[in-house]
């Protein structure tokens, strides 16, 4: 680690520690806690959870690494049809919490690979979970090696260094701690991410000289691009990929992922979880419609960006 070669000062460096202490405390705290320990409690926190760390936990989950760092590079680069996704999403949510979720919730399973079994056989639960584990490593090699960059960039660690320690930080209190520990832990971390990064976007706002002024250099840069309805398949964007891709998107995260089922999974009734699902939707659509204006997603990030780099 050269501290020399990153931009942080010692109070980032304070601040970045006590964020992997908290993290790795909430986990300790409920592993010694006077809980009844069983599986129900461990996996789903005896379905006794209230809304707010549900709903910011299944937040966090969403907006990973991968969201902030890329899909703001994409959108700077391709223009904001992208967030068109959003509208996908809106169709999507409604059809996801009155199909699938009440199967899920009613069978008062812990996970959803148990609806396989009972519906078809052993076989197909054990090829499903095989597969999801498969796409599960892939998936976080990713969100990993995403903030594993921005860490390289401003400590001056090495990419290895990083993954090692978020990743070992994260496996330490949801291994000890269970969902319980998980959803309280992505409370906070998601209050300070989404602190963050609108920090970022009113200082990169203002450094470039106002709203208006990043809207109109988006607009000569042609990057603003709303309803592209042309049918070309092999065009990057377009209001029908964007869409239809958002709305199976969405089924597969919200409807059928293990990661976000087993979050609704945990409050207190089916309508609860119907609930959780409509606020992170209305969470998502609140980001993206600020995208959608432009100053969230171009100058702003790219400015601060340029000065940390």
């Amino acid at each position: 680690m050269n501290l020399s070669q990153g931009s942080f000062t010692a109070v980032d460096y304070v601040i970045f520690a006590l964020l992997l202490i908290l993290s790795s405390s909430v986990g300790v705290y409920y592993l010694f806690s006077e809980r009844k320990k069983s599986y129900r409690e461990y996996f789903l926190t005896n379905r006794s959870m209230p809304i707010a760390p549900i709903a910011f936990s299944l937040m966090a989950s969403f907006m990973s690494a991968i969201t902030i760092l890329g899909v703001a590079a994409e959108s700077y680069f391709y223009g904001t049809q992208y967030a068109m996704i959003s509208l996908g999403y809106a169709i999507a949510t409604p059809i996801s919490t009155y199909v699938f979720l009440p199967v899920f919730y009613n069978m008062q399973t812990t996970s959803i690979f148990e609806f396989l079994e009972k519906r078809f056989n052993k076989e197909v639960r054990l090829v499903a979970s095989l597969v999801f584990i498969l796409q599960m490593i892939i998936y976080m090699a990713i969100v990993l090696y995403a903030p594993a960059i921005a860490l390289s960039a401003v400590m001056g660690l090495s990419k290895w260094t990083s993954v090692l320690l978020i990743g070992s930080v994260c496996t330490f209190y949801s291994t000890i701690g269970g969902m319980r520990a998980v959803l309280w832990t992505d409370l906070f971390q998601a209050l300070f991410m989404f602190f963050a990064v609108f920090a970022i976007i009113i200082k990169g706002t203002v450094d470039v000289g106002g709203l208006s002024e990043v809207w109109r250099i988006a607009t000569e840069g042609e990057r603003i691009e709303l309803f592209n309805f042309d049918p070309d398949p092999t065009v990057r964007h377009t209001f029908w990929t964007v869409v239809v891709g958002g709305m199976f998107t969405c089924f597969s995260a919200n409807g059928i992922n293990q990661a976000q089922v087993q979050r609704l999974l945990t409050s207190r009734s089916l309508k609860e979880s119907r609930l959780l699902a409509y606020i992170l939707i209305s969470s998502f659509l609140i980001v993206y419609s600020q995208k959608l204006k432009c100053w969230m997603i171009f100058l702003p990030l790219l400015h601060v960006g340029n000065s940390v780099l």
